[in-house]
Order: structure tokens, then C-alpha cells, then sequence
């Protein structure tokens, strides 16, 4: 008898290209969860004017972009589904339910939330901005997601949607599944900048899509030890940007490196161009896959709208049984 495989819910909202701390953070994982679970990948384009409603006229290029870096870094759609979330309206409608008995001071005081208004600077936040967990939850369950992967800092939002389902249950009937976090422990890439995390509104990032030129050009602008100022001056690693990303795509060289920098043998220029070859080595096979869907852009269009009518018909069964445990499928109309 074969067991059906769990099934799990990832994202992230289209807001431009997607960088190294994106791969390592979540999208890597990705690659590796799909031979294990019946994944679904939500490319959140609504959730997105949350924070950019002024920008839509992006959304649709950054849309087709994050397609590719996905496709690119190794999601394979006959292994994942790729779900353009406004193509699925059941999920607006299983929201719109949900904030029927979602009090808004849970939501005010969302760390998750809070955390956000503050980097954009939002004084005042607008009922899509504040109601994101609801919509988040609605994600979820409307696919019936017993997994969400996700890191520490996303925690917040899966335990408000553990209490949002398990409420629906109790109210009507127990129809829809309540998550479960799985949580990734991958540790977060600071930018090369090293003041802060990779971010591309703080130019600091190295995206999936760079060309060998382009990652040469930031890592040789990295910040290095500002104390060794010739090659054979002792250095310091730990101090030292480029080591903090030999640590993560060079394990095998890590302490020859820190050997190497604090006993003087090597200079930060050669060190350097040691990490831009770990780097294009990672992102090499990448580059071979996504020039294949750059060929051939209409194959790109073809999964999201395959993906986006697979993940549709999951919804619509979904919503059958929502309308029904709530008693407000009257003539059966929807059956």
C-alpha cells in the first residue's frame, strides 16, 4: 500500500530577483523537499502590493522572474507545483472568512508584523499590510498543507494560522488541517556590505541571475579585514566578509583559508577570486538551466498557468467543504 506523501506550502511574494540569501535561506531547501513531499510553491503577487500597491506595474516582470530563478535553481514542475496566487480566488475567500473572528490587536501586535511596518516605515498600516497572517493562513490551508517551511523568524505567522484553522474547526467542522512548522535552521547571509543582511534594496545582495562579471565586480568590493593592509600582514577572518562566505561555499577550504589569512600566505585579492570560483561553481549549473527557459520564455508561462490550474481544482474541493461546514452553500450551487 503506498502512503501518500505529506504536503507542504512555500512562497515568497514577487518583489524583484532573488539572491544568494533566498537560495540558502529557502530556496535550496526547496530543491530538496520536493523528492519528499507533494510541495506547492506560491508565488504571493497579491500579498506583494501589501508593501509595493504603488508599483504594480513591476509585478508582472518580477513575477516572471522569480519563475526562472526557481525553475533555474533546480524546482522541478513535475516534481513542485508553481501557483500564481491571484489565479486562485478561493484563497481571498477563505481570507475573507477567517477575518470574520481574527481580532485585530492579535494582528497589531504580530512580532512578525511589527517588524515589517517598521522597515518600511509604515506609521499607519493599511488593512492589506496588517491582515498578511490571515491571508498567509489562507495559503495554507486552503491547499491543505500539513508542512510549512519556514525559518525562526517566520514562527509567528505559522502559529497565528495553527490558531486561525484550529478555531475554524471548532467553530463548524473540522475540515481543514492544521499546520505544522518545519523549521529550517539555515543561518541568515549578511550582505557583503557585512553590516546587515542581503537585501536588495540595500545593494548589497548577489543574485541568482548575476553573470561571472557582476559577482567579480561585489565580491572584490567586499568588506575585508580593514587591518591588513598588505598581503603578508596577519589577518583576522573572523572579522573578514569574504571568509564569512568561504564558511558557506567553500566548507572544504575553510580552514585552509583562515590558515592561509592569518599566517600572511595569501592576499585578499587572491582570496577573493578563491570565492568568486566557489561562487560560479554554485551558480554555473543555474546559469545552463535558466538559459534553456530564456530560450524559450513561453515554457515559463506554460507552468505557472499548468501549476496555477492544478493548485485551482485542490481549492475548489477545499471550498466545497468550507461552505459546507459553515452551513452558506444553500442550493448546492457549487457542487
Amino acid at each position: 500500500m503506498t502512503t501518500a506523501r505529506k504536503r507542504i506550502l512555500t512562497g515568497d511574494r514577487p518583489t524583484g530577483k532573488l539572491h544568494l540569501g533566498h537560495y540558502m535561506g529557502s530556496l535550496a531547501n526547496r530543491v530538496r523537499l520536493q523528492d519528499e513531499y507533494e510541495s506547492y510553491i506560491l508565488i504571493a503577487d497579491v500579498q506583494a502590493l501589501s508593501t509595493h500597491y504603488e508599483k504594480n506595474e513591476n509585478i508582472h516582470r518580477d513575477l516572471l522572474q522569480i519563475a526562472e530563478d526557481y525553475l533555474a535553481a533546480g524546482i522541478d514542475p513535475e516534481r513542485a507545483t508553481i501557483v500564481i496566487q491571484s489565479r486562485i480566488p478561493e484563497i481571498h475567500e477563505l481570507m475573507m472568512y477567517y477575518s470574520m473572528f481574527t481580532s485585530v490587536n492579535v494582528l497589531r501586535h504580530n512580532p512578525t508584523v511589527k517588524a515589517e511596518a517598521a522597515q518600511y516605515g509604515f506609521s499607519d498600516m493599511t488593512y492589506g499590510f496588517l491582515g498578511y497572517p490571515v491571508s498567509q493562513a489562507a495559503d495554507i490551508s486552503i491547499f491543505k498543507a500539513s508542512l510549512v517551511p519556514v525559518g525562526e523568524d517566520q514562527i509567528p505567522h505559522i502559529e497565528l494560522a495553527r490558531k486561525i484553522v484550529r478555531r475554524f474547526n471548532e467553530l463548524y467542522q473540522p475540515v481543514l488541517v492544521v499546520p505544522e512548522v518545519l523549521l529550517s535552521n539555515t543561518p541568515r547571509l549578511i550582505g557583503l556590505d557585512g553590516h546587515a543582511k542581503m537585501s536588495k534594496s540595500l545593494n548589497n545582495a548577489i543574485y541568482l541571475s548575476d553573470t561571472p562579471d557582476e559577482i567579480w565586480e561585489k565580491v572584490r568590493n567586499a568588506v575585508t579585514d580593514p587591518a591588513r593592509i598588505h598581503k603578508t600582514d596577519p589577518g583576522h577572518p573572523e572579522v573578514c566578509m569574504v571568509y564569512a562566505y568561504h564558511k558557506e561555499f567553500n566548507k572544504d577550504e575553510t580552514d585552509a583559508v583562515a590558515e592561509d589569512c592569518i599566517n600572511g600566505r595569501i592576499g585578499c585579492v587572491q582570496c577573493k577570486k578563491n570565492l568568486t570560483r566557489c561562487l560560479n561553481e554554485l551558480l554555473d549549473p543555474m546559469r545552463e538551466r535558466r538559459v534553456q527557459y530564456l530560450n524559450h520564455p513561453e515554457r515559463v508561462t506554460e507552468i505557472l498557468v499548468e501549476g496555477s490550474k492544478k493548485a485551482h481544482r485542490v481549492a475548489c474541493d477545499t471550498m466545497l467543504e468550507v461552505r459546507d461546514a459553515m452551513g452558506i452553500d444553500y442550493f448546492g450551487e457549487h457542487q
